[in-house]
């Protein structure tokens, strides 16, 4: 038996480790992509939620509270699309019961579903995360045209 034959100099070794590297690298990729896209579809639900009560609680006096409501939820859609966010994928709540006197907390919840995997340029694919944001307002005590006495001054 030849002992040069059974020598492995010149073998290159590891070549079979990259593919798994690459995968690692791809998984890598993906998972900040999808953390990123959670962060921005929570920044997208806090400014929808901020605009949605802003608008209902500056309805105009005589508006009733169901336009007012119908108006504001548009309004926080409206900022969903402004970011770039598929407002299909957005519901807008209002937390408890809607009135529009003075002084009355009125707080409304945004959620937004996030894709599972969250490709820049492309949509995503499935339902994955919901984030949700609320954002609270009190009417303000002194306006016209509003029922109530101002008791929150």
């Amino acid at each position: 038996m030849n002992r040069r034959n059974l020598d492995q100099s010149g073998q290159i070794a590891g070549i079979e480790l990259l593919p798994f590297g690459l995968l690692i690298f791809v998984i890598g990729v993906l998972f900040f992509a999808q953390v990123s896209a959670v962060f921005e579809a929570k920044s997208a639900a806090s400014s929808a939620a901020r605009e949605t009560t802003r608008t209902f609680v500056e309805t105009p006096a005589g508006v009733d509270v169901a336009e007012a409501n119908t108006t504001s939820q548009d309004a926080g859609m409206d900022a969903i699309s402004a970011q770039g966010r598929d407002p299909a994928r957005t519901s807008i709540n209002p937390i408890g019961t809607l009135s529009l006197e003075r002084c009355v907390r009125v707080t409304f919840e945004v959620s937004y579903s996030v894709p599972i995997i969250s490709i820049p340029l492309l949509n995503g694919f499935g339902d994955g995360l919901t984030v949700r944001s609320r954002h609270s307002e009190i009417i303000d005590p002194f306006r016209d045209g509003l029922t109530g006495a101002a008791t929150c001054v």
